[in-house]
């Protein structure tokens, strides 16, 4: 390694981790404000967050590395240009390729290391994630008992406080507690003019210490139902303890969510897609078969009543044509509706059977569309660091957002387009790409000519044999 590629190297390696970390952090708040509904009032612990935290970051490593990269080439050229380290460099006879080709191997083997990790650990990470994350969502809100309120969230009791007093609101007025647990609606009430609610047994069980109350309690009667008894109870102190175990978070098996598209690897995808593509060829085969059986035309026999009789060749002979009867007519129709609905039918099941093939196709490609976004952000920051040359924070991180958002913009288009069919999967997955390339060569060959931003000299894109004709045109006007 020349001393050359350590200096470039060293001025990368700062401004890629800093950018990386700041990158990381920008998407995992958006990720968590997501699912913020879902996680807030649900007591859920430093441990549960902790997990989601680190599955989510791990996610979005593939979606951060890309605008590392372009953010840091442009910080690092930018700053060795308006340092005028460059041109130091170029005076030497050191051409701008190679000049950037230490960041650019570096780019290939990350791009290399990304690949592998978006195949290998995110599929993992995303089952771990979104497993966690539908065990979350299921979960019940913590306990939330409010004055004047209703609270159903403990099974089988309906609980209303009028007032809640001390420090915590663990002293209760009016309490009124209607009991569920046997299937018979209200048939049991109790009412206590205060109480104090408390936590047993490390937080499973709810106690609640009701103070001079009656308890209603209804019994009807299996024979007679007009002579139901009904039992009054007074008492100056009960103790009631509810289960919280409906509260704890129930771990789901992993099981369930590993044929998502989401959890797969190539390999994995690769035979899904297969099969999806085997079964969508055997429905589309199957079609016309099965619609045969609906094209028949009715005549009528020798003793006028009515028969069926299939279609040859699609033509019905003249000679078997009768005159129409209402009877006829109806049939007729129910028939053509049923060939509707039949149509109809199938060509909602085929239509969603392709569309499901587009998403497991669209996991696939995203593997390499993630990792190629890293060479093509490369090469669009380098060259236009090297252009622009402005180091620091300001410009880099505005010229960043603009082709980051055009290149997300652009990739949620295409991904849209193929998973509607509109346009082949492929070519909508690498439209970005297509669209970015372009601008990336270009600003590569304006900054190996050392020309401005837009300043284009035309004359290097005619040929020589054109040249001296088009100047005799240009000094005759």
């Amino acid at each position: 390694m020349k001393k050359l590629d350590k200096l470039i190297l060293q001025a990368f390696a700062g401004p890629f981790v800093l950018t990386f970390a700041v990158v990381q952090f920008i998407f995992l708040m958006q990720f968590m404000m997501k699912y913020m509904d879902d996680l807030v009032g649900k007591d859920l612990g430093f441990g549960v967050i902790a997990q989601l935290l680190f599955y989510f970051s791990v996610l979005i490593v593939p979606i951060s590395l890309p605008l590392a990269v372009l953010l840091s080439s442009l910080m690092t050229y930018g700053s060795l240009g308006e340092h005028h380290e460059l041109t130091a460099i170029k005076t030497a006879g050191i051409s701008l390729t190679r000049i950037l080709r230490p960041v650019m191997v570096f780019s290939v083997l990350l791009a290399g290391g990304a690949f592998w990790f978006n195949n290998t650990i995110v599929p993992m990470a995303n089952l771990e994630a979104y497993s966690l994350l539908w065990d979350v969502r299921q979960q019940k809100l913590a306990l939330d008992i409010r004055e004047g309120v209703f609270y159903n969230g403990i099974p089988g009791y309906t609980i209303k406080v009028n007032k809640k007093l001390g420090e915590n609101g663990d002293l209760l007025k009016g309490v009124m507690i209607y009991d569920h647990t046997q299937s018979r609606g209200g048939n049991a009430v109790i009412l206590a003019d205060s109480g104090r609610m408390f936590t047993r047994f490390g937080g499973q069980y709810l106690g609640l210490e009701l103070y001079h109350g009656r308890t209603y309690v209804e019994q009807p009667n299996a024979q007679n139902a007009s002579g139901a008894s009904f039992i009054r109870q007074n008492f100056d102190r009960n103790l009631i303890t509810f289960s919280l175990a409906s509260f704890g978070m129930d771990r789901t098996k992993k099981e369930l969510f590993n044929t998502n598209k989401m959890m797969l690897n190539l390999a994995q995808l690769s035979h899904y897609t297969d099969s999806l593509h085997n079964r969508l060829f055997t429905e589309r085969r199957h079609l016309i078969p099965q619609l045969n059986p609906y094209y028949t035309y009715l005549r009528l026999d020798t003793t006028g009543r009515v028969a069926l009789q299939r279609v040859e060749n699609w033509q019905v002979p003249a000679v078997e044509l009768r005159p129409v009867n209402q009877n006829i007519a109806q049939q007729a129709a129910n028939r053509a509706r049923n060939v509707r609905s039949f149509l109809g039918t199938s060509a909602e099941r085929l239509n969603n059977l392709t569309k499901e093939t587009a998403n497991y196709r669209i996991e696939s490609y995203r593997k390499y569309t993630q990792s190629a976004a890293i060479l093509l952000m490369f090469l669009i920051g380098a060259p236009l660091g090297a252009i622009i040359k402005k180091g620091g924070i300001g410009v880099p991180i505005l010229v960043s957002i603009v082709f980051f958002i055009i290149y997300y913009v652009v990739s949620i288009m295409g991904e849209k387009y193929g998973r509607e069919v509109v346009m082949p999967v492929g070519v909508g997955m690498w439209l970005s790409a297509a669209v970015l390339l372009p601008i990336g060569l270009f600003f590569l060959y304006q900054a190996r000519h050392d020309s401005g931003l837009l300043e284009v000299d035309w004359n290097r894109f005619v040929p020589s044999w054109l040249r001296w004709p088009l100047r005799g045109y240009k000094k005759s006007l």
